[in-house]
């Protein structure tokens, strides 16, 4: 079975937990939520909480960005492999985050993994940074990166750390697809005509 779009879904997902945070109170977060040095006593906890948010401002932002950059992200390397950046990206930053942090919960992490492999692939997109500055992705993306480390040595109250997981992840996922469309031009470039095979190969590629 073919696997049309998962971006919608992961946003619908976020926003229905987020609205059982509301109607059914603390405990329900406290049940999901990532603490410090909890992963072997709660496991799934690594994984709940790339679904939780702290208020409307921390869903808004995050849902706003993968409604925007989502589709461009999962246009170019599909449907599986964007699944792939996100959860990996997410539990990677989530599991970084419990050694540092009392508590953390969000999908800041596995969103920035998204935004990294777009920073490889599509570097010239120009975005309006926080909503007002026009610039280059691959400047925003430095920008965004400073500010977090900024963030790790002056605390706000922000899991920087996981945002520069998520980020470093994605930069080596987007390296890793850009050097498969490469290989796979090349070879295709040899080829006068493409056979089923061919095509098959390049939907499976994520049509990069």
């Amino acid at each position: 079975m073919k696997i049309k779009s998962v971006v919608y879904p992961i946003i619908f997902i976020n926003i229905g937990v987020f609205i059982l945070q509301l109607v059914l109170g603390s405990w329900f977060t406290d049940l999901l939520v990532l603490k410090q040095f909890d992963i072997m006593a709660r496991p799934w906890t690594l994984l709940t909480s790339m679904f939780l948010h702290g208020g409307f401002n921390h869903i808004l932002f995050n849902m706003y960005v993968m409604f925007m950059f989502g589709p461009f992200v999962e246009q170019r390397i599909g449907p599986k492999r964007f699944l792939m950046v996100y959860f990996i990206s997410g539990l990677l930053a989530a599991f970084v985050s419990q050694f540092i942090y009392p508590a953390a919960l969000g999908a800041s992490g596995a969103i920035m993994g998204m935004i990294g492999v777009m920073i490889i692939l599509l570097p010239k997109l120009r975005i309006l940074f926080f909503f007002i500055i026009p610039m280059p992705l691959w400047i925003a993306g430095i920008v965004i990166a400073v500010i977090d480390i900024f963030g790790v040595f002056v605390p706000n109250g922000t899991a920087n750390v996981a945002h520069l997981v998520g980020m470093g992840l994605g930069l080596l996922f987007g390296l890793y697809y850009k050097s498969k469309r490469k290989k796979f031009h090349k070879r295709f470039h040899k080829k006068k005509h493409m056979d089923e095979d061919d095509i098959d190969e390049y939907v499976r590629s994520g049509r990069i």
